[in-house]
């Protein structure tokens, strides 16, 4: 029992890591004042070696977080620690790489686009609407789960862990990831779009693009058919302006 207790304690500090990181990621892009560093901070350096160190960190983020997601990763993981805690193991060393990416950021300077008055205010509201899809997404899909609380849970009372079933709520009706849609939507809508801040638009787009098919490889493995008919049905991360005449059901 006290091997459970643990367990679970480790389940609820990876949640709060990540919780605290995801309200830190939307202030170091939205450039929040409060923060110690942000996206767009002073410029620190020579230019060269801040994109170097900035590319760096972004690779670093992108290595752990496709890495740690694949089955052979977790099989691995899964010998020297408990299954339950390996979903809270991936969310705690996600956070980290993102604290590292925000802590060692080096600001590039420069200035692509700039706009004011009610274009402004379009792109902020436009931005937080990004990371509201983001958060709905995950309770969508069950956000416990995704974020290892479901599985801590279970291991505390004494009950197996059941994967959930596939399911299409909502806005992944309309696009495969709306999560990740969400992030773009977010990163790139900004009333002042500097070098900096377009070197994380632009690279972390590309990563999310490639994470999707690697993830969507995984999932047709797992599911089957089941997934690659929705994968036909509804495209990944842009609505179709016409919908096609085929019904998208909830797969029991």
């Amino acid at each position: 029992m006290v091997s459970r207790i643990l367990v679970a304690l480790y389940g609820l500090a990876s949640y709060i890591a990540f919780l605290l990181t995801f309200v830190y990621a939307i202030g170091f892009v939205g450039n929040w004042p409060i923060l110690p560093r942000t996206i767009d901070g002073d410029v620190e350096g020579p230019f060269a070696t801040s994109l170097m160190v900035d590319v760096g960190l972004l690779l670093l983020f992108a290595t752990q977080h496709s890495a740690m997601a694949r089955r052979g990763f977790k099989d691995v993981l899964t010998r020297f620690i408990p299954q339950a805690a390996e979903r809270s193991t991936f969310v705690l060393f996600s956070s980290a790489a993102l604290a590292t990416l925000f802590s060692c950021w080096r600001p590039l300077g420069g200035l692509v686009w700039r706009v004011e008055g009610s274009a402004a205010l379009a792109l902020m509201v436009l931005a937080a609407a990004g990371w509201l899809l983001v958060l709905a997404s995950t309770f969508l899909i069950n956000h416990w789960d995704l974020f290892g609380l479901r599985q801590v849970w279970l291991h505390l009372r004494g009950q197996p862990y059941g994967h959930l079933r596939f399911r299409t709520p909502g806005p992944y009706r309309v696009v495969r990831h709306p999560l990740y849609a969400g992030f773009i939507i977010a990163f790139w809508s900004t009333p002042v779009m500097t070098l900096t801040h377009l070197l994380f638009a632009v690279v972390t787009t590309g990563y999310i693009v490639v994470a999707i098919q690697l993830e969507e490889r995984d999932l047709l493995r797992e599911l089957g058919r089941d997934y690659a008919q929705y994968r036909r049905r509804v495209p990944m991360l842009l609505p179709r302006l016409r919908s096609r005449d085929v019904e998208i059901v909830d797969v029991p």
